[in-house]
């Protein structure tokens, strides 16, 4: 089975989030997403790893509330020892499941910060990424950049809508006592 990983924070989910998923879903080909709630992610401050079991409470309820039935929230990341690398919940993932293929889903902006996640290179290769645009950032450029590097990488560019909205926007606002509530999932 063709399984998208979408790993992060959504801290909250949004949607933009939704708009990624069911592009993966209805238009990429992916026959399943796994929504990997990631309890604190190595290279971000200001998230609490004791909120993981909460996010992902509001994951399942989120792809319930939306019928979301190529979707699964998925846990595994919940119970691993910190720190919580990437490569290490693909690893699991395929261990878990060695008949699925499995393609880790990432923003414009994580692909032109790659070299800084462990084993990016074996990420790259041996899972390879899906990629959605993100303001800003010449996907194009960056994708022939990490080729030039090794031509072995994996990296497909999905033709997605973009969605100028991100999770940190939403607690500002929220914050800052705004109603954001038609940009949550």
């Amino acid at each position: 089975m063709k399984t998208a990983v979408y790993s992060g924070s959504f801290n909250p989910l949004h949607i933009g989030h939704l708009a990624i998923i069911r592009h993966m879903t209805e238009a990429a080909g992916y026959d399943m997403v796994y929504l990997i709630v990631s309890p604190k992610n190595p290279l971000k401050e200001g998230i609490s790893s004791t909120s993981g079991r909460e996010r992902y409470l509001a994951a399942v309820q989120a792809v319930e509330r939306h019928r979301l039935g190529k979707v699964k929230a998925d846990d595994i990341e919940l119970d691993m020892p910190e720190p919580h690398y990437t490569i290490r919940t693909l690893d699991a993932l395929k261990e878990r499941e060695p008949e699925n293929s499995f393609t880790l889903i990432m923003g414009a902006d994580n692909l032109a910060d790659i070299r800084r996640w462990k084993d990016y290179r074996r990420i790259l290769k041996e899972y390879g990424a899906a990629v959605y645009p993100r303001a800003g950032f010449d996907l194009e450029s960056i994708r022939e950049e990490l080729l030039e590097e090794d031509y072995a990488y994996r990296i497909e560019i999905l033709n997605a809508d973009m969605v100028d909205i991100s999770s940190t926007q939403i607690r500002e606002g929220l914050a800052a006592g705004k109603d954001m509530s038609g940009y949550l999932m």
